[in-house]
């Protein structure tokens, strides 16, 4: 499994990392991993330590947990990922719409 959920024993913190490509096979996944909770937790991680490569779809699939998570009032963070992934997320601006470490 390329997607890995965990979500903390009090519900509030949800951690997807996701593992190897992160592209647009991973779209369904991605998606499930948040959607099919019984309650929105209060605060996202997304875990890239193995990701291996990021591409455009992944910047959407991004976007659109941002937009499921409460849009300018959503707490994400993405952690760990690598310098090439890092580069694209700051090209793409994204460092101004999530917490990136």
């Amino acid at each position: 499994m390329s997607v890995v959920t965990d979500v903390s024993p009090d519900g509030k913190k949800l951690t997807i990392s996701i593992e190897g490509r992160f592209d647009f096979g991973r779209h369904q996944e991605f998606r499930e991993s948040y959607e099919k909770l019984e309650k929105k937790p209060e605060s996202v991680v997304v875990d890239l330590r193995k990701a291996t490569y990021l591409d455009s779809s992944a910047l959407g699939m991004l976007l659109l947990l941002r937009d499921h998570a409460g849009g300018d009032s959503s707490d994400i963070r993405v952690v760990n990922s690598n310098s090439d992934v890092r580069k694209i997320l700051a090209i793409s601006n994204f460092d101004k719409l999530f917490d990136i470490t």
